[in-house]
């Protein structure tokens, strides 16, 4: 499906690669913006470099805006480690991504690596990386590689009860897919979401 995309609509300027985020409508109303987080990566990238895994949070954080009306994104970059605690070329490369990603986007609230506790729970957070402007309050969480981000929703829909919606991003134009298994619903929510993206 993303071939064609790739093809006739190409990326949009400034990205290099095309991504998903995934919408994460959580029971819990104290995570994220009223329940609400976002993932990224859980669909495209098998194992992304750090340049794009920093083009993953610029681009999630902008769904964040655009669909959830989330006006600060905060963006979390997930890893094994906080703040190195661990080293481990797997670290160092979410540690590249944060340091890209600050200097695309400045002004763009991030922070990272950190243990997916540090960024969604106040306490932890302030325990393992004080002084961060993302821990314990991060409502955009980046997954280091698509094993973690795959298995990271489908945790959070399965065991937390979370609703979950997927759609792409960094095509110039909007583009979302749907699978063979869909309900009518999904059809609904999804057509509802590529027409607030196309506004903008």
């Amino acid at each position: 499906m993303l071939r064609p995309a790739l093809q006739i609509i190409k990326t949009k300027p400034g990205m290099k690669i095309v991504s998903s985020s995934f919408l994460m409508d959580c029971p819990n109303r104290s995570l994220g913006k009223d329940g609400l987080l976002v993932y990224a990566d859980c669909v495209v990238m098998p194992d992304p470099d750090a340049e794009e895994l920093a083009q993953i949070g610029i681009a999630a954080a902008e769904t964040a805006k655009v669909l959830c009306g989330i006006e600060e994104p905060k963006v979390a970059f997930l890893s094994f480690s906080t703040k190195g605690s661990a080293k481990h070329p797997n670290v160092t490369k979410v540690q590249e991504a944060v340091a890209i990603a600050h200097s695309l986007a400045p002004d763009l609230l991030l922070d990272g690596e950190m243990q997916f506790d540090a960024a969604i729970v106040p306490s932890v957070g302030e325990s393992k990386a004080p002084g961060s402007p993302v821990a314990g309050h991060a409502n955009v969480l980046i997954f280091p590689d698509l094993q973690a981000g795959n298995i990271g929703y489908k945790i959070t829909q399965r065991i937390g009860g979370a609703s979950c919606f997927a759609v792409l991003q960094g095509l110039a134009k909007p583009c979302n897919d749907l699978s063979r298994g869909c309900s009518a619903e999904d059809i609904v929510n999804t057509v509802a979401m590529t027409a607030v993206q196309a506004q903008g």
